[in-house]
């Protein structure tokens, strides 16, 4: 299952960046192939200063070796060895007008215990609801294609997870997340069985979790691009650049502070620049920001509150 997967998720970051290629326009992806010192490797494909994208990070990776310490009680299985691959993206656009968005598709195997996880989330910088409902409207779809009854936790779990606990807000309007899919009850590690209902809830068989984990993949472009297309003309200025500028913060914050692939790739000695693709390229931080009451930068906060977007 893994081997396959491997395969599927590299044509899946090339129909994605030749999506994203021919949607900006001038933007051209630089490809980076890199070996992984314990074992495996992958391609990091990243496109800088584009007509739409300011900055696009596309990566797949095949990776396998020993399981670190700090990993191996996080871990389910109970081999000394894994093997991880997947396919994730984060883009920036230039234009504040344009969400921030990230798509995560991953199967990892430990032994017998295998597994896969991901999903995808939207963040933008100004209240617009038909993007929220498009955006909500296909990862629905992209779960229903599976099973319809896991669209309401995987919904749930994205709003719980994209949340930053140190300033008690939302990073963006979600999506939908997912991990630990295709392992039973009892290969779910102590840890997960005792902290998460999410994963109690989601179990599936192996052949349901692959079809899952390329639905969700598949659905993508989709869920993105048209919402890209309805806003790249869209005006803007100084103001609209530093506020989303102080907004990138938060998303820095969120990736270095509790992101758990990021942490998985730091502490499995994976490879620095592409864990840390996901950064963007400007980001501002000032004392106790904060916009001017009742404007539009000011309804963000709001905006961004958990709801039933569908």
């Amino acid at each position: 299952m893994i081997a396959d997967l491997a395969i599927w998720f590299r044509s899946l970051q090339q129909r994605i960046t030749d999506a994203l290629e021919r949607t900006d326009g001038e933007g051209r992806f630089r490809e980076d192939p890199w070996e992984r010192p314990g074992g495996g490797g992958g391609r990091t494909r990243v496109l800088e200063g584009g007509a739409v994208f300011e900055k696009a990070g596309v990566n797949w990776s095949d990776v396998h070796g020993d399981v670190a310490p700090l990993m191996r009680d996080a871990m389910p299985g109970t081999r000394p060895t894994f093997r991880a691959t997947g396919t994730s993206l984060v883009l920036h656009p230039r234009s504040p007008r344009i969400p921030t968005v990230h798509m995560n598709v991953r199967a990892i195997s430990r032994g017998d215990a295998t597994w896969v996880g991901g999903g995808m989330d939207l963040t933008p910088y100004y209240p617009t609801e038909d993007d929220a409902r498009h955006f909500h409207r296909v990862c629905k779809a992209a779960c229903d294609r599976v099973d319809r009854s896991l669209h309401s936790g995987f919904k749930r779990w994205c709003d719980a997870y994209f949340h930053l606990p140190h300033r008690g807000e939302a990073r963006g309007i979600g999506g939908v997340f997912f991990d630990w899919v295709g392992l039973s009850r009892a290969e779910l590690p102590s840890r997960v069985q005792a902290t998460s209902s999410f994963a109690l809830e989601s179990a599936l068989p192996r052949e349901q979790a692959v079809a899952l984990v390329q639905s969700v993949g598949d659905a993508f472009l989709d869920a993105y691009l048209p919402i890209v297309e309805r806003h790249r003309d869209a005006p803007w200025g100084e103001r609209e650049r530093d506020f989303q500028s102080h907004r990138r913060g938060r998303y820095v914050e969120f990736n270095l502070v509790y992101d758990r692939g990021t942490h998985f790739g730091l502490h499995t000695g994976g490879r620095t620049e592409s864990i840390l693709m996901s950064l963007p390229p400007l980001v501002r931080w000032t004392y106790d920001y904060q916009p001017e009451p009742g404007s539009e930068e000011a309804r963000l906060l709001d905006f961004l509150q958990p709801r039933d977007w569908v």
